[in-house]
């Protein structure tokens, strides 16, 4: 385990924060960034490495956003084009959180936070914590969307995508059609993969980067990447899967399948926490719009796991603005606990 900071006050196996921030992704160390600002004891831990998920992205990638936008802390991003790689956000990010001394517990999971009697008990796989706040921002990319077919659990089934070269002269099958499947499909194709793309739509999903586009489209068209639109893989095996396509069902000659559905916030562990949901599908967690708050005192919640299943409408650029209204929020509290005790102190 890497820890930035170490300066916890630990006793009897116990360490108490004012506030800890579960998850250092960009918007976790935004919200680092305001507790240090406005001076409050914080923490942040974090299960995997420094902005995991980041860390899991392609390694080619490129952000749809300008790095400007991607900006946190007021800390200019500087990248060679106006739009960022994966290695550029990594090094922003590290940067940002070496030079302001951020506390950042790195490689150590939480298991349960519970509130009692007005306080959070956090047990980590480190330390038992007693915290007056809890920020969980945890994101989204944990948990894949399943396909639920028989084969799914072989090992030639991958839901993330990290690059291309172990594809190359092989049959790959990559489901999906947003900005992850059309970028693997492009990359693969182009080292030598054998790609077909199995959409369950009729088309390339709306949100892909508008200057990746016409390259799909146009490989589709031309034939160099094989799609089946409206189509579902019903069964995977060791060297074929089955799909289900508007002509009827087709056996395609396969050896990996890269399952690129889209992922989920960990609902479970918020709900053991107490957080209400919404009652349709888009399973969007209770928070109040002006202060991030769930229906669990003091406990927040910022960045793309608001959106519940919606994890297209919270990213980066418009959920920065979750630390400063978090913080404000708690400072707001804290003044006004320290006032009813010395009206208390001053009646007696």
């Amino acid at each position: 385990m890497f820890i930035f900071v170490i300066d916890m006050d630990v006793k009897d196996n116990i360490v108490k924060k004012e506030v800890m921030i579960i998850g250092a992704g960009p918007i976790g160390l935004a919200c680092a960034l305001e507790c240090k600002k406005m001076g409050l004891d914080y923490v942040v831990l974090e299960k995997g490495a420094l902005t995991n998920s980041l860390y899991n992205y392609p390694l080619n990638m490129t952000f749809f956003s300008t790095s400007e936008k991607l900006e946190i802390g007021g800390v200019p991003f500087i990248s060679n084009n106006p739009k960022p790689t994966r290695n550029e956000a990594l090094e922003y990010y590290r940067r940002v959180t070496t030079s302001n001394k951020l506390h950042v517990n790195l490689y150590e999971q939480v298991f349960s936070v519970k509130r009692q009697n007005g306080i959070f008990r956090v047990v980590s796989d480190k330390y038992d914590y007693q915290v007056d706040n809890v920020i969980i921002a945890t994101g989204f990319y944990d948990i894949p969307n399943l396909l639920n077919v028989a084969g799914e659990d072989l090992p030639k089934v991958f839901h993330y995508y990290r690059e291309a070269h172990p594809y190359s002269l092989q049959d790959i099958a990559i489901v999906g059609a947003s900005n992850s499947s059309v970028d693997a499909a492009l990359e693969i194709y182009r080292k030598g993969g054998n790609v077909s793309m199995v959409i369950r739509g009729n088309d390339i999903g709306e949100r892909v980067k508008y200057w990746v586009r016409p390259d799909i489209k146009n490989r589709i068209k031309e034939g160099s990447i094989k799609a089946y639109f409206n189509s579902e893989i019903t069964e995977i095996r060791k060297t074929e899967i089955d799909v289900n396509t508007p002509e009827g069902a087709i056996t395609l000659a396969n050896d990996y399948v890269i399952a690129l559905t889209g992922y989920k916030p960990n609902f479970q562990f918020l709900k053991t926490i107490g957080v209400k949901f919404s009652a349709n599908q888009k399973h969007i967690p209770f928070y109040n719009d002006d202060t991030m708050e769930t229906n669990v005192e003091n406990l927040y919640l910022a960045g793309v796991i608001c959106g519940g299943m919606e994890t297209h409408k919270w990213f980066i650029e418009n959920s920065r603005i979750h630390a400063e209204m978090i913080i404000d929020n708690i400072i707001l509290k804290k003044k006004s606990t320290l006032r009813n005790k010395q009206n208390e102190h001053a009646t007696i």
